[in-house]
């Protein structure tokens, strides 16, 4: 039961930490320290990044209109295709090929030496001293893309490269690097965060699917029935408080910026590493 109990709390975190720009991976480093699950290493990692599926399928839920490009034509009865939402599934597989590049080839590399405490504290820090300077200069500024629609194939390029920068240093936080990417390019807060989500979609079920065929070929351990369980607990809290959290962005980025985080990030930033000095 108490393993069960962690699972939750894993699932929590990571819901809130996903779709806010703060960091999962720095928040989940942080919390293994305190709060240990009683698994195998391997699983452990598979657990870290398939618990990010529930997350996924928060936004699959609540975005479905605007991401499934099939429909019915209710005075025909016939299949209609959406175009439009064709046009921008491509816009959001080009932001995603710089990062699913590095991730297949050097994922092994990167987690062995980034991930640790003074790569994420040290991106926590810069990317929120980033969200506070660039939310300044933009304060007077209107934003020249408002809609989905106005997203254009180098814009989509400029955000794929903040995912990178994402995807090679841990503590960045994907949807925080994105969300900067698309703001300096004068993208307003709300297309850049939906543009972050639907981001999100091909980039995590990629890396699930990716650790899961990691953990099949080259783990001698045996996930066991207690593992399982846990992991889908973790996966189901993911999702649910994911539905909260993102509804709640959204809500928040109609009237306020993002520099609340930006301090949030540095001051988390700045706990774990002096946390890693003292540990």
């Amino acid at each position: 039961m108490l393993e069960f109990l962690k699972a939750i709390l894993f699932g929590i975190v990571e819901g809130i930490t996903e779709w806010l720009p703060i960091s999962s991976t720095g928040h989940m480093i942080l919390l293994d320290e305190f709060v240990k699950l009683n698994v195998s290493p391997e699983f452990w990692d598979l657990f870290l990044v398939v618990i990010q599926l529930g997350a996924i399928m928060a936004v699959v839920l609540l975005y479905f209109k605007k991401i499934w490009p099939f429909g019915i034509d209710h005075e025909t009865k016939q299949i209609e295709i959406k175009l439009s939402i064709f046009r921008l599934w491509f816009k959001i597989l080009v932001a995603c090929i710089p990062a699913a590049i590095v991730g297949l080839l050097f994922d092994d590399i990167l987690e062995k030496y980034l991930y640790n405490f003074p790569t994420v504290a040290a991106m926590l820090i810069i990317f929120g001293i980033l969200f506070i300077v660039i939310e300044k200069i933009n304060a007077d500024k209107k934003p020249k893309v408002r809609k989905l629609s106005e997203l254009t194939y180098k814009d989509a390029v400029i955000i794929g490269m903040f995912q990178l920068i994402a995807a090679i240093f841990p503590g960045t936080s994907r949807s925080g690097a994105t969300i900067i990417g698309a703001l300096m390019i004068g993208v307003s807060r709300t297309v850049a965060a939906e543009f972050t989500f639907f981001l999100a979609i091909p980039v995590m079920f990629g890396a699930s699917l990716l650790k899961l065929l990691k953990f099949v070929l080259k783990s001698t351990a045996v996930v066991t029935t207690m593992e399982l369980g846990i992991l889908a607990v973790g996966v189901i809290v993911a999702f649910l408080v994911s539905i909260f959290v993102i509804r709640f962005l959204m809500g928040y980025i109609k009237k306020n910026n993002f520099i609340p985080f930006g301090y949030y990030r540095i001051i988390l930033g700045a706990i774990l590493l002096v946390y890693y000095v003292f540990l």
